[in-house]
């Protein structure tokens, strides 16, 4: 039987990656920090150990065919950075998984990325990726386009009774579901894919996820168009005025609303019920 090596098991990839890789057939090890948010994991074996710490991952990886992390943080907390998690971590795990001669190490990037560099979230991610293909070690890279779980922000505001958007509200996205993100990582790493761009079946305008939002929490479709000079100017502004677990994702959120982030579609699931699930 395979072994997958899985950081990151209990985030919203995570737990798909550790169902999908069961489902195959694979033995599933997972990384987690906390076993008490390990509940109804999909995984053989818990390891509990911080990644930012080397001498704790030393002899987990042994006989393992497979590592993928999906470690990275989205907001920054116990005083760690993206530098710690999204740079530091990740090579920690690559150097273990060198060391054990595992047979291939995905990584699960971010769209668009030698475009954002300029963003510390992504720049942590780049980093990380140009030290993974200077290893000799097989490597896949997944860049997905966004999760399903991010689009909820578009639900929020439609119960609110009003969706905010960046003028013109034509920039594009196919997020994809965490199901099928999972998929297209096995299926990308067993074919020994070097990278793979990816995203739902589905693509959107902004202003057409407003309105599907707005329809399906039953609300009509109040949309305000916000002139693009604010949101470059928060981005100026926010660095300076708001701390770094605040700022660190707006930073990205905001680079990302303004431009395309349309990978090639993978799957069946469609935003539109995704939506039905979180509607009142």
């Amino acid at each position: 039987m395979k072994t997958v090596f899985i950081a990151g098991a209990t985030g919203y990839l995570g737990r798909h990656l550790c169902a999908e890789y069961s489902r195959r057939g694979w033995y599933v090890t997972a990384l987690v920090r906390d076993r008490e948010r390990a509940d109804n994991l999909a995984a053989d074996t818990l390891i509990a150990a911080e990644a930012t710490r080397p001498e704790v991952l030393s002899g987990v990886m042994d006989g393992v065919d497979l590592v993928i992390s999906a470690l990275g943080i989205t907001r920054q907390a116990d005083g760690l950075t993206y530098r710690d998690v999204d740079y530091r971590a990740n090579l920690n795990l690559l150097h273990e998984a060198e060391r054990a001669g595992v047979g291939r190490f995905a990584y699960v990037h971010v769209l668009n990325a030698d475009v954002m560099n300029h963003v510390p979230l992504v720049a942590a991610k780049v980093a990380f990726v140009d030290a993974l293909h200077a290893s000799a070690l097989p490597s896949t890279v997944i860049a997905p386009s966004g999760y399903f779980s991010d689009m909820g922000e578009f639900i929020s505001m439609a119960r609110s009774g009003r969706v905010w958007l960046f003028a013109p509200g034509t920039a594009r996205i196919n997020p994809i579901h965490g199901a099928d993100l999972a998929a297209a990582t096995a299926e990308a790493t067993e074919a020994g894919t070097d990278w793979l761009d990816v995203g739902g079946p589905e693509t959107f305008t902004h202003l057409e996820l407003a309105r599907l939002a707005a329809a399906s929490v039953g609300r009509p479709a109040r949309i305000t168009l916000l002139p693009d000079w604010i949101r470059r100017a928060a981005l100026r502004l926010l660095p300076r005025i708001a701390p770094r677990r605040v700022h660190g994702p707006a930073q990205f959120f905001l680079t990302a609303l303004s431009r395309d982030m349309v990978g090639t579609p993978f799957g069946t699931h469609r935003l539109q019920d995704h939506y039905a699930t979180l509607s009142p």
